[in-house]
């Protein structure tokens, strides 16, 4: 719950710093869009983690990456 609770604040700081920042440039919307995919990737590709696995940093970068298990609708 914690990475889906995460990329909920940040999208919702995204999408008011979008609203009130007219000079909000791509750059820094690719930044912010590619920390909430890493938290929904997080999310899903660590759904079944033990409290043990979602301590270790390897599977956390791998779980960082986009799921191969998910088709795009």
């Amino acid at each position: 719950m914690y990475e889906l609770e995460d990329a909920q604040e940040h999208l919702m700081n995204l999408c008011k710093e979008m609203n009130c920042n007219s000079e909000y440039s791509d750059i820094e919307f690719q930044i912010d869009i590619a920390h909430i995919y890493s938290h929904l990737n997080r999310a899903w590709n660590g759904r079944n983690a033990t409290e043990k696995q979602s301590d270790d940093e390897v599977l956390w970068r791998q779980w960082s990456q986009f799921p191969t298990d998910i088709e795009p609708l």
